[in-house]
């Protein structure tokens, strides 16, 4: 495991990609939703999002004969 000390541009990249869904989460909880509250539902949408992601590049692929062309070793 890497333990040197996270760069400020490292940490800056988290901080990009975590607070537009942090204030996603938030905006659609109450006012006085806290922040461990909204930690904790940011953590199940991750997780749903993740799931339905999932989901959804399964049902893209292609199965049985629907194979695209230059998929068989014959091509």
């Amino acid at each position: 495991m890497n333990t040197k000390p996270l760069t400020p541009e490292e940490v800056t990249e988290a901080a990009d990609i975590f607070f537009p869904i942090y204030e996603c989460v938030k905006k659609r909880m109450s006012d006085d939703a806290k922040v461990e509250d909204i930690l904790k539902v940011t953590e199940n949408v991750c997780a749903l999002a993740q799931k339905l992601r999932v989901q959804k590049e399964a049902e893209a692929q292609p199965f049985g004969f629907n194979k695209k062309q230059g998929d068989s070793a014959n091509d």
